[in-house]
């Protein structure tokens, strides 16, 4: 049975955490209290070495998530999220998290839903799906990373229209411009989702890790310093790929033709 929080769901099982945002009354939304808990659940996920990739979705049919909760700020309920140090959802300003997350993305993803979805290494979207940055349109901007992390991961004036506007798209729309690896059958999108973990689960869980790193740490640096950082052991978990029984475990498998027997060590 999945651990239960107030405002969200965790269950962990083989080796994939399950993260549910549960408010599906209020359309999956993030108010101050359920950011908490989605942030100490992302840190169990972070420690845990039985834990080699998350899924994260929403409850219902409706909503991914409908971002920051206007009804508790409004009503001076809410406090600012800048006081998690990991960000809207405990996860928007987890620059250190290199284990895999998977958005399963089950309706509408708007505002802060959105930048959760964006803060995510793959989209797999149902066909419902709608994605949107809105803030503009209620006096707000996106403020928990959307702005930068959604020019990065489109053309620049497919992200700047979503930007000014506000208007949403629908997931044939973010399939086409790249915004999300795969649109699926709204009934088939937590199997899809499951598929692609276990995909990912076929690489040895370090140097999927390292691969994270090297990759997102690099789109900070020219091409010629993210690819001379690898040989100068900039990348932790490359580091430690080096080592890890894993990289024994890897070539002997291949060469019994067999499958690995990963560790995570």
């Amino acid at each position: 049975m999945p651990d239960t929080y107030e405002f969200a769901l965790y269950e962990k099982r083989d080796h994939v955490a399950y993260i549910t945002m549960n408010r599906p009354e209020s359309m999956n939304a993030i108010h101050w209290a359920a950011s908490g808990e989605l942030a100490r659940i992302f840190d169990d996920f972070a420690t845990d070495d039985d834990l080699w990739v998350a899924i994260l979705t929403g409850s219902g049919d409706r909503a991914f998530c409908a971002g920051n909760d206007l009804k508790a700020t409004n009503a001076g309920t809410n406090r600012p999220m800048t006081e998690f140090d990991r960000g809207f959802g405990g996860l928007t300003d987890r620059y250190d998290l290199f284990k895999p997350v998977i958005a399963a993305v089950n309706g509408w993803a708007m505002g802060g839903g959105f930048e959760l979805a964006l803060a995510c290494d793959i989209i797999v979207a149902s066909d419902r799906a709608k994605f949107g940055l809105p803030e503009p349109r209620v006096g707000l901007y996106a403020n928990a990373g959307g702005l930068h992390r959604l020019p990065r991961q489109v053309p620049q004036k497919i992200a700047m229209g979503m930007i000014l506007t506000g208007k949403p798209i629908d997931a044939a729309e973010a399939y086409r411009v790249g915004l999300v690896n795969e649109v699926v059958p709204h009934e088939d999108l937590l199997a899809a989702a499951g598929r692609w973990a276990g995909e990912i689960m076929m690489g040895a869980p370090i140097a999927v890790r390292g691969s994270k790193e090297g990759a997102m740490r690099g789109l900070d640096r020219t091409m010629r310093e993210a690819h001379r950082g690898q040989a100068r052991g900039d990348y932790a978990w490359l580091n430690r790929q080096e080592s890890s029984l894993d990289r024994i475990e890897g070539p002997r498998a291949f060469s019994e033709k067999r499958t690995p027997n990963w560790l995570g060590r």
